[in-house]
């Protein structure tokens, strides 16, 4: 996904012309666009259907074939040909996608296939491995677990686009002691010791995190509108995908 924050001719300042919808608008299977587009968010989203499978009783292995023949079906179109029905957002259409696969697809072809499916997203299991071993205290049900993943996906995307504004414009000092304050973490610490480290006045510290906690939101918005396809949509995903964290 483009890494460019600039809102584009005609766009509200946010909804901009490289979310999903393009790649289900661009049918030429011969277009780099749609293949590249598609890939991209795949490689940012895989995670959370990697879930939604383990937590279905699949076993390690079992669940990287399957997300793995899974994308390389998707990333053949032939899905998407027939993604109309489930279009809107990028999540709600993978995860129908992934089951339509599951039901028609995965057993023949995990017979004959085991183990030889194409590495075309890379999937680090035992990172996935790890981070699925801390939800299973969680017993959520596999639709849930797979909102929260990807509601968690969008934020540490989020976090990581901030870090790099930050860091190529100079400022990767500031971010770092300003990054606990997003979310008050207790790690945080007092502005006027950070104004001291960083010798600057407490109002400027203060006024910096006001910046840093409004350009997230931006950028979070932005990630949003990149797995959506109207502007409309935005705040209702938000709603719903952090639902997904309980009350």
């Amino acid at each position: 996904m483009s890494t460019n924050f600039t809102p584009r001719p005609g766009t509200d300042g946010c909804f901009v012309t490289t979310h999903w919808s393009v790649v289900l608008s661009a049918r030429d299977p011969a277009s780099p666009r749609s293949a590249e587009s598609l890939e991209s968010l795949c490689r940012t989203y895989w995670y959370p259907l990697y879930a939604y499978v383990r937590r279905l009783g699949h076993s390690p292995a079992d669940a990287e074939d399957l997300t793995q023949g899974f994308f390389a079906r998707l990333l053949e179109k032939d899905y998407l040909k027939a993604a109309a029905p489930a279009k809107g957002r990028f999540r709600t259409f993978l995860l129908t996608a992934l089951k339509r696969f599951m039901a028609n697809e995965w057993d023949r072809q995990h017979a004959s296939k085991r183990g030889g499916f194409a590495n075309l997203v890379p999937l680090d299991q035992e990172l996935a491995e790890s981070r699925f071993a801390a939800d299973t205290v969680h017993d959520l049900p596999p639709d849930v677990l797979f909102d929260r993943h990807w509601a968690m996906t969008l934020l540490q995307t989020t976090m990581a686009r901030l870090q790099e504004e930050y860091v190529t414009t100079g400022r990767a000092t500031l971010f770092e002691y300003l990054r606990p304050c997003l979310a008050r973490d207790e790690s945080a610490l007092p502005y006027t010791d950070i104004a001291a480290r960083l010798n600057l006045t407490e109002a400027a510290v203060k006024l910096d995190v006001d910046r840093l906690r409004a350009r997230y939101r931006d950028v979070l918005r932005q990630q949003i509108a990149e797995t959506v396809t109207s502007p409309e949509e935005i705040e209702q995903e938000i709603r719903e995908l952090f639902s997904a964290f309980g009350p």
